[in-house]
């Protein structure tokens, strides 16, 4: 039965994509859908995009290994989307309307004109080093849903994952995913909000109350409100709700609000996109919980061990071990959905980047439509095989290679695109710095720092990047 409804789940999908696959006919379609999709596929495609194996996955894994110490890491992502809709989303489109971008470094290079060659070639490579990262968790996190559903081995798993998200990518760009991300945002909500819903009956049923099945022993909240008020309990918070900083420089993100047609859609995606985030964070934090509990109730049976080894398992054994096979296939399509929606997100702005922001200002020279869709489409087959073959050498958990990917990109894109919307004295200056110092610091401060300090690569990075980037543009400002 699991196999069927997962056929099923995938015969769906093809589906779409050959519908959607139809409709995207120019270089401009194949990048940003032509700024014709309805607002309601694109907030649900930025919630599906932005959550990923990360979602049902590493928060889960970490609420389960962390307890309720990593209510500060979903308290700052729900922050971070939040001010991404409320506050960027429709300043965003109105600067992508006026300089006619396709691409998040292009709205850097094209309000500053002249620094087209520079911006472009500087910005592409970061998206590069730090995307191929965080494909390679995507692939990750496929093969240990496909491991512990099918018992498929690891290896296979990614390639099955990687293959299906690769190939309808390839096909349709932007529009294509777009489709899939909305169905595949459905999926993810209802895994979200039935899963711990039945966990909470079926923990009643067997003699745990609500309270007791909320209650994460090892780390409990009376625990960490003790340890506030030291260096350790502030670090803690803090480093959660650094999470928030990233929201507003990934390119995945950011390109479905420059997509938007106008500010009714920007509206009205808006509302969606804060439904579903706060349903599904809710949902993951709880799954990760009560999964403890049921560990330690001893109701997860052989799945224990294997929690044990990788917390970030147990949201699809507790599928598998509490469901009946009918059920636990559509909640476990929408993990493989969490895994497949944000990977083709990035497979395109990494693919778009190469052309628009790269190959363009090398070559200097115009490309014809066909020639430029045609590399877009090889570019996107070529990334995935490259993120594909890394994460066969990665021994990092899914949350470890998506906290590292988002802190890059994050610190690199995100001061300048805040200074971009909301402040007039920024120059071109401040987004070389911005860039530069975002990518450098992340990558430092991973490496060196982050142990001895106790302090995140996402919240140093960021704010050093952030201060650079104001300082260069008061000591560099852009000639009137």
């Amino acid at each position: 039965m699991l196999i069927t409804v997962f056929v099923v789940y995938l015969i769906v999908l093809v589906g779409i994509v050959v519908y959607a696959s139809r409709r995207s006919k120019t270089n401009a379609d194949f990048v940003l859908g032509g700024r014709k999709i309805p607002g309601l596929f694109l907030a649900l495609s930025e919630r599906a995009t932005g959550e990923s194996a990360w979602l049902l996955l590493g928060l889960t894994g970490h609420a389960y290994a962390e307890g309720w110490s990593s209510i500060w890491v979903a308290i700052g992502c729900v922050s971070g989307i939040l001010f991404l809709w409320i506050f960027m989303a429709e300043p965003l489109r109105r600067v992508t309307e006026k300089t006619r971008s396709l691409t998040v470094s292009g709205l850097f290079f094209r309000s500053f004109p002249g620094s087209e060659r520079k911006i472009g070639i500087l910005s592409s490579l970061i998206i590069i080093i730090f995307f191929v990262l965080y494909l390679a968790a995507q692939f990750s996190g496929a093969g240990k849903i496909f491991n512990d559903t099918f018992r498929i081995e690891p290896f296979w798993g990614m390639v099955i994952g990687a293959g299906i998200v690769t190939l309808y990518s390839m096909l349709g760009g932007f529009i294509t995913v777009v489709a899939v991300d909305a169905f595949q945002a459905i999926l993810m909500i209802i895994t979200c909000v039935v899963l711990p819903i039945v966990a909470l009956f079926i923990a009643a049923a067997n003699g745990i109350g609500f309270a007791e099945a909320l209650m994460h022993t090892d780390v409990a909240m009376a625990g960490t409100t003790a340890t506030l008020a030291k260096g350790a309990g502030f670090l803690l918070v803090i480093n959660g709700l650094s999470w928030a900083f990233g929201y507003t420089g990934q390119p995945q993100l950011l390109n479905r609000m420059m997509a938007m047609r106008d500010p009714a859609s920007t509206k009205r995606a808006r509302g969606v996109a804060i439904t579903w985030t706060l349903l599904a964070y809710v949902g993951a934090f709880l799954i990760g919980i009560i999964g403890f509990k049921f560990v330690q109730a001893g109701m997860m049976g052989e799945g224990a061990a294997a929690i044990a080894s990788d917390a970030e398992k147990v949201m699809p054994i507790m599928v598998m071990t509490l469901l009946n096979p009918l059920l636990a296939g559509i909640l476990l399509s929408g993990a493989v959905s969490a895994m497949m929606s944000t990977a083709s997100s990035q497979l395109i702005v990494v693919s778009s980047s190469i052309t628009e922001d790269l190959w363009s200002n090398i070559t200097r020279r115009p490309v014809p439509e066909k020639r430029m869709l045609f590399l877009n489409k090889f570019l996107t087959l070529m990334v995935g095989v490259v993120a594909f073959i890394l994460v066969l050498t990665m021994e990092d958990t899914v949350y470890g290679l998506v906290s590292y990917a988002w802190s890059g990109i994050g610190a690199s894109f995100g001061p300048a695109m805040i200074l971009l919307l909301f402040w007039k004295k920024f120059s071109r200056a401040g987004v070389y710095a911005s860039l530069i110092t975002g990518t450098l610091s992340a990558i430092i401060w991973k490496t060196w720092l982050a142990d001895p300090t106790g302090i995140s690569e996402r919240l140093a990075s960021y704010l050093i990047a952030l201060s650079a980037a104001v300082i260069f543009s008061l000591l560099f400002p852009e000639k009137k």
